[in-house]
């Protein structure tokens, strides 16, 4: 006898309250096997796939794609039992399963036990005998009815890029396949901007506009301009990734008393070290460089990597750096982790870098990715400007800003020279520290800048 068990949707991370559906990977009758993924879901800091830990057949789905659901709320059930297979179909069974039960003999951690996906099958129901019904009676036949008209479907953007509308189509993202199908986009028709011919979000809203101004010049009055149509404002859900980084700079703001420092620094010593470096082993970046340093400085001033316990009224100093950085991706600005940064050398960092930041820009950071940080690197020089201000990630102490490197006039060995010269900033928390530390990080930072080898006193 089968039974029927509801899996609820889990807690995919630390302090994720909902997640919105964004696709069903399974329908109603299909069979599922123990941790197979059976919806995807979008948290405010990653999008997941998320496995069930039954094994059996779907007999409900709760919620449609685009719906948003609370941890806790039913996903779907599933009866769980023996059940006859139809023909042609073959039953399967994963690893480190219970038979009997069909229940996961694995705990369920927000992602599962990462079982490989086993292939859907569906439960044939079986057909019901019916009793032949009498033969009616011979009516004259009735006339055909006219066919209806056929339907009118809206004109597609029309896209003047060089496309084949039969190639492939260069798109990653789910949450640009699911905006192209709300808005009845061909996804062939739009040359994608990214690299290599990539579609990125950007693209798609541009499609879309294009729509949208095209149906609006087709719908214009013939005879006379008319009274013009008053502008309405565009309303934007703070929901998802845009939602999460606002709550969470907001409440930064409203808790944290925090002040800024800054120091210009010659950095041309920094980029010549870099040069040597690339050109005897794997390239290093600037950023991890740069993260080399704030471990060294966290080092020596430590009251930048704590957090304040306010219902306790503690300082807590963490014994381990988890060096945050900021990185824009279509999804906006997240912030990945690196994990135990105070035991890596400059190439590890880098390396983990490289590597968080290609999953951020796929969208295939997990929620363990993104938290935990206790001190927050964030480089806006990529985008252009010199300085800012920034906003400390809640609940960390401190967050390092570095604006672009660009040739200036700077005084160097007692005389005018053009050098490469960068502005640092640091906000941090006042109640964990005064500006007197505050300080002395920024100028030991600063010093390793222009000077690399004050680094190897602390190597």
């Amino acid at each position: 006898m089968a039974r029927v068990l509801e899996f609820k949707l889990p807690d995919l991370g630390e302090g994720l309250t909902e997640a919105e559906i964004v696709r069903w990977l399974v329908e109603v009758g299909d069979v599922v096997t123990v941790d197979q993924p059976v919806v995807e879901v979008e948290t405010a800091k990653a999008m997941v796939e998320v496995p069930c830990p039954y094994g059996g057949v779907v007999t409900a789905r709760f919620g449609a794609e685009g719906a948003e659901l609370p941890v806790g709320a039913p996903l779907l059930t599933v009866a769980v039992g023996s059940m006859e297979p139809a023909p042609g179909d073959e039953a399967s069974e994963p690893a480190g399963a219970d038979a009997e039960s069909g229940v996961s003999g694995n705990v369920l951690v927000g992602y599962g036990t990462g079982a490989p996906a086993a292939r859907r099958r569906r439960i044939r129901p079986a057909p019901v005998p019916v009793a032949p019904a009498p033969a009616p009676a011979p009516v004259a036949p009735a006339p055909a009815p006219a066919p209806p008209p056929a339907p009118v479907a809206p004109a597609p953007a029309t896209i003047t890029a060089p496309v084949d509308p039969q190639g492939p189509v260069a798109v990653i993202s789910p949450l640009v396949r699911k905006l192209a199908r709300q808005h009845g986009l061909d996804l062939r028709l739009v040359a994608g901007t990214g690299r290599d011919g990539l579609i990125l979000r950007t693209d798609v809203e541009s499609a879309i506009r294009t729509a949208d101004e095209e149906r609006a010049v087709g719908a214009a009055p013939v005879a006379g301009p008319g009274p013009e149509a008053e502008a309405e404002a565009e309303r934007i859900a703070l929901r998802g990734v845009r939602g999460a980084v606002a709550e969470k700079l907001s409440r930064s703001r409203r808790e944290i008393p925090d002040a800024t420092c800054w120091v210009d620094a010659d950095a041309t010593e920094l980029m010549a070290a870099r040069a040597a470096m690339n050109a005897t082993g794997p390239k290093v970046s600037v950023l991890a460089l740069l993260a080399r340093i704030c471990t060294a400085a966290l080092a020596r001033f430590p009251e930048l990597n704590s957090t304040v316990d306010t219902e306790a009224r503690e300082i807590v100093r963490l014994p381990g750096i988890h060096l945050g950085f900021a990185a824009q991706t279509e999804r906006g600005l997240v912030v990945p982790v690196v994990r135990d940064a105070h035991t890596r050398n400059t190439e590890s960092i880098g390396a983990e870098i490289t590597r968080l930041t290609e999953a951020a820009r796929d969208g295939k950071l997990t929620p363990a990715q993104l938290t935990g940080g206790t001190f927050t690197l964030n480089n806006y020089g990529v985008f252009g400007v010199d300085g800012s201000t920034p906003i400390i990630n809640h609940p960390e102490a401190a967050m390092l800003g570095v604006g672009r490197i660009m040739a200036k006039p700077w005084v160097h060995g007692g005389e005018l020279a053009v050098r490469q010269v960068v502005q640092l900033s640091l906000t941090f928390d006042h109640r964990v520290c005064d500006g007197g530390t505050a300080g002395g990080f920024l100028r030991y930072v600063a010093d390793c800048v222009e000077q690399p080898a004050v680094l190897l006193r602390t190597l």
